[in-house]
């Protein structure tokens, strides 16, 4: 039986379709969805999580409507701003993880504000995947890298303190990856739950962690 997960990562699918179905722009989906990943953190914390990881933006994600691309850059922005004093005072660390390349200068410069306020606080550390692709970060380690085995690929990784992930959740009822953590998910365990993101309350994230609790972990072993 595993014992309580520490570490992990969600994949926060489902604010497009919570947004569509109820006649509400894809924007205020993404909205309610990050009002969700606040929600979740705390209870993170409050559950013993020392880690969690979200994805927030793919390498992929470029491809949607161009005013749902610009409505998204706006609400990072604005919500890096507004909430990183808030999260700072709790506590939390916090670490963006993706290619910075095609990111706009006055975002970027958020985002390492953010990383600079919060560097010192150890109660709990939230990644955000954003611009982010498992192959894209593969790729730019494997670009740098001149050997040494394992530990030192992983050293190029975008977060080579990040541990890796014991857990890994998506919701909307959808059963894939899409592209993310490939090196650090190999031998995490997978949960599926079929709430859309913004309806993913404290209770199913409780439930999530109690599927993860019973599950026994070989990491290739009997």
């Amino acid at each position: 039986m595993s014992s309580a997960a520490r570490y992990v990562a969600i994949i926060t699918d489902g604010n497009g379709r919570w947004a569509q179905q109820r006649g509400l722009p894809h924007n205020d989906g993404h909205e309610a969805g990050a009002d969700t990943v606040k929600a979740r953190l705390r209870d993170a914390v409050e559950f013993g999580i020392e880690e969690l990881t979200v994805y927030s933006f793919s390498t992929e994600n470029w491809s949607r409507p161009v005013e749902e691309v610009q409505g998204l850059m706006e609400m990072f922005s604005r919500r890096i701003e507004h909430e990183t004093p808030e999260l700072d005072a709790e506590g939390v660390r916090m670490r963006f993880i993706g290619r910075r390349d095609g990111v706009a200068d006055e975002l970027r410069e958020k985002m390492a504000w953010a990383e600079e306020t919060t560097a010192g606080n150890d109660r709990i550390t939230l990644f955000v995947a954003f611009n982010y692709g498992g192959r894209a970060e593969i790729l730019d380690a494997a670009a740098r890298y001149e050997g040494g085995g394992e530990d030192a690929f992983k050293a190029l990784l975008y977060a080579p303190e990040m541990h890796d992930p014991d857990l890994i959740i998506r919701t909307s009822g959808e059963q894939r990856l899409s592209n993310y953590l490939i090196w650090q998910g190999a031998y995490a365990e997978l949960v599926f739950a079929e709430e859309l993101w913004p309806d993913y309350t404290r209770e199913a994230f409780r439930a999530s962690l109690d599927e993860y609790a019973v599950r026994q972990r070989r990491f290739g072993g009997r």
